[in-house]
C-alpha cells in the first residue's frame, strides 16, 4: 500500500481533513500528515521542516510560501496547482459582542478598541505589520502578539488573551470557544491562494498526483466553501 506524507498549513487544513479520510477509502492510499506554516521564522514553517531533512511527498501552502519553495529548488517542476482561495477575516472571544468591520474606517475603529490583537506570524501576519497596519497608522497605537501559527491565535483567541484575531478566514470559520465576525474589507483585503504541489524528492509521485486529483474535483467544492474558503475557477 502506498503511504503519502504530506505537510499542510493552516488555511488549507479544513477542508483536508474533511476530505482526507474519503480519499484513503477511494484509493486504498494511506496519508501521514505533517502540518507547518507557510511562511515566517522559527523551526516549524514548512521550509524549515523541509531544510531539516523532513521527508514529504506533498506540500499544501500559500502561493507565496509556495514561491520559496521553488526558489529553493524543492518542488518538482509543473506539479503546483491551486486550490482554494482564502480572505482574511477576523474573530473574537465567543460570546463577545461582534464589532462593526464592514468599511475600512469601523474596521480601524475596530483595532483600536480592541486591547489586544493577535495575528500568525506566517503570509497573513507578515501582511498584517508590515503593510496593513502601518497603512491604516494604527501600528503604534494598538497591542499586537505576533504566534507561529493560526492555531496559536485563536486558542488565545478562545481563551481570551487577547481581544480579535485576524488571519484567513478559513482558521477562524467553526473553531471552538471564538465568533466568526467576517471578512475584511475588500479594499483592504488579502486574498491568500493556498496551492499543492509535488516534492522535487518525492517517491510517491502517483498516488502524490492522485491526491492532487481529488482537492481539485467537483467533490471539494462543498468542503472549501464550508471552511469560508472561495472556490479556484477551472
Amino acid at each position: 500500500m502506498a503511504q503519502l506524507q504530506v505537510i499542510i498549513s493552516g488555511g488549507f487544513s479544513a477542508p483536508y481533513q474533511q476530505m482526507l479520510p474519503q480519499f484513503e477509502k477511494n484509493t486504498g492510499i494511506s496519508v501521514k500528515t505533517l502540518s507547518g506554516a507557510s511562511q515566517g521564522t522559527g523551526p516549524k514553517t514548512i521550509k524549515a521542516q523541509l531544510e531539516a531533512g523532513a521527508s514529504v511527498d506533498v506540500v499544501i501552502l500559500s502561493r507565496e510560501g509556495l514561491a520559496e519553495l521553488v526558489a529553493l529548488g524543492r518542488i518538482m517542476p509543473g506539479t503546483d496547482t491551486d486550490l482554494a482561495i482564502a480572505p482574511l477575516g477576523a474573530a473574537v472571544p465567543l460570546g463577545v459582542t461582534k464589532p462593526d468591520i464592514s468599511t475600512v474606517a469601523s474596521f480601524t475603529e475596530a483595532l483600536l478598541k480592541a486591547n489586544s490583537i493577535v495575528v500568525p506570524g506566517s503570509t497573513s501576519g507578515i501582511y498584517l505589520t508590515t503593510e496593513l497596519f502601518p497603512k491604516l497608522g494604527v501600528t503604534k497605537k494598538i497591542s499586537i502578539k505576533i504566534t507561529e501559527r493560526g492555531s496559536q491565535a485563536t486558542s488565545l483567541l478562545a481563551t481570551r488573551e487577547a481581544a480579535m484575531a485576524i488571519q484567513p478566514s478559513s482558521e477562524l470559520v467553526n473553531v471552538t470557544g471564538i465568533d466568526f465576525i467576517g471578512r475584511l474589507p475588500n479594499e483592504i483585503q488579502l486574498l491568500q491562494i493556498f496551492a499543492i504541489a509535488i516534492t522535487k524528492d518525492s517517491t510517491q509521485v502517483e498516488a502524490a498526483k492522485k491526491l492532487i486529483q481529488f482537492l481539485t474535483s467537483p467533490a471539494a467544492a462543498a468542503p472549501i466553501q464550508n471552511s469560508g474558503m472561495d472556490l479556484i475557477k477551472r
